[in-house]
């Protein structure tokens, strides 16, 4: 469903205090944003409405969350539901931020000085490989490459999705950006671990009788990875898809 845009949205969130309103100029400095730049930084790629990401960063205070989405008139939402949980419990919003920017660019963004200690990745768009987009899919290779130059061995990428067909291939594409999957599952809420958060995708989707799938990936080292220059590997990976 197509959001409305919301005239109110972008002065808003200029004027909240843990909205970064030029991301672009935070390349390699973004720990400098929170009070403890030495804590973990860690990443939510596609933050929508904010309900994970506002219930994941007050519950552990002891990480710096960003959360990142394209568009204000999501960004917006995502900004009120942080105030309210951290309302809820009397904290300071000093460990969560949030900004709008293209996925697809992130390196644009940041810099290998912006080491990222975990990336949670909620129900992205699957992008059907039918319309020739899957590309563009978050966990694609082309994608993994961008978020693998910011992690160090042994960083983490969380992932949920309601979609069967990137499931799937996710299982693949993983192992093949480098990152060893350590952890999946089929049907997450079948003994649902203690430390799942339910988005509000998730929430929908269960009402709906599609069962939840997971995978937790590691970074594994560069020494074993047979594709370290990244254009190299976009070149190899478009050469085989093109060939299918």
């Amino acid at each position: 469903m197509r959001m409305r845009f919301k005239p109110y949205a972008r002065p808003e969130l200029l004027a909240c205090p843990f909205h970064v309103h030029d991301p672009l100029a935070h390349a390699g400095h973004w720990r400098e944003l929170y009070p403890a730049p030495q804590k973990p930084f860690c990443l939510e790629l596609g933050c929508g409405k904010g309900g994970f990401l506002s219930q994941l960063a007050s519950a552990h205070p002891e990480n710096n969350y960003l959360g990142i989405d394209i568009t204000d008139k999501v960004l917006i939402l995502a900004k009120r539901k942080v105030e309210k949980a951290y309302l809820e419990k009397r904290l300071p919003t000093d460990n969560v931020r949030i900004a709008s920017l293209d996925i697809e660019r992130l390196l644009g963004a940041f810099a290998p000085a912006d080491r990222v200690a975990r990336i949670y990745i909620n129900f992205c768009n699957p992008w059907s490989k039918n319309a020739g987009s899957h590309k563009h899919r978050l966990t694609h290779p082309r994608q993994l490459l961008q978020y693998r130059a910011l992690m160090d061995e042994g960083a983490e990428i969380w992932f949920k999705t309601d979609d069967d067909d990137l499931f799937r291939d996710s299982l693949s594409y993983f192992p093949a950006a480098g990152f060893a999957v350590t952890w999946q599952t089929f049907d997450l809420h079948n003994g649902e671990p203690a430390w799942n958060i339910r988005t509000e995708h998730e929430g929908m989707f269960t009402e709906q009788g599609i069962p939840i799938k997971a995978l937790i990936a590691r970074k594994g080292p560069d020494a074993d990875v047979s594709w370290v220059e990244p254009k190299a590997l976009a070149r190899r990976l478009n050469e085989e898809e093109e060939t299918v």
